[in-house]
């Protein structure tokens, strides 16, 4: 059985995307306008309905790909790069319309059928979740070593309490 966005359904540790499908949803956004790197994340995210975040690991390198392919160029504009899709981009995505439409397709499937109320909710708790991250990262690097056992005590409780309370629904 295969897995993945075309799919239905993404077991732990699979890729949202296929290889090379990042690339249509840049584009697509582009068409729409020029975006900077940071609003072409924020955009995707809110696509996802904030359940999925590309990280900037993900999104500048695909854009420097798309610019040398000659598919976007940028400019400098203050402290942003800002991206827009050339003719010969939107030529190519075109010539990619059933897999960019499969793609999209499949990101409606996958969340278009959660209520709103729970979409946005999720959002929050992805979110929640992101920022945490990002602030341990941030914190470890200051508190240094000895405190990490006892973030991983609290985040490992935390886990099983999550847990107890998905369980409990069955």
């Amino acid at each position: 059985m295969q897995y993945g966005p075309r799919h239905g359904f993404w077991p732990r540790g699979e890729r949202i995307f296929h290889k090379g499908d990042f690339k249509y949803l840049i584009l697509d956004l582009l068409k729409e306008k020029p975006r900077h790197g940071y609003e072409i994340i924020r955009d995707l995210e809110e696509s996802f309905n904030g359940f999925y975040s590309p990280s900037p690991g993900a999104i500048y390198p695909t854009l420097q790909w798309l610019e040398e392919a000659g598919y976007v160029t940028s400019i400098q504009q203050e402290s942003k790069k800002i991206y827009t899709i050339t003719e010969t981009g939107r030529a190519y995505l075109a010539g990619k319309e059933k897999e960019t439409a499969e793609i999209k397709n499949q990101m409606k499937n996958w969340w278009g059928s959660w209520s709103s109320e729970f979409r946005h909710e999720m959002r929050d708790v992805m979110r929640t979740l992101g920022e945490l991250g990002h602030m341990i990262g941030q914190q470890a690097r200051k508190a240094g070593a000895e405190k990490i056992p006892q973030v991983k005590e609290v985040l490992s409780n935390a886990f099983k309490d999550i847990d107890k309370i998905f369980k409990s629904e069955k």
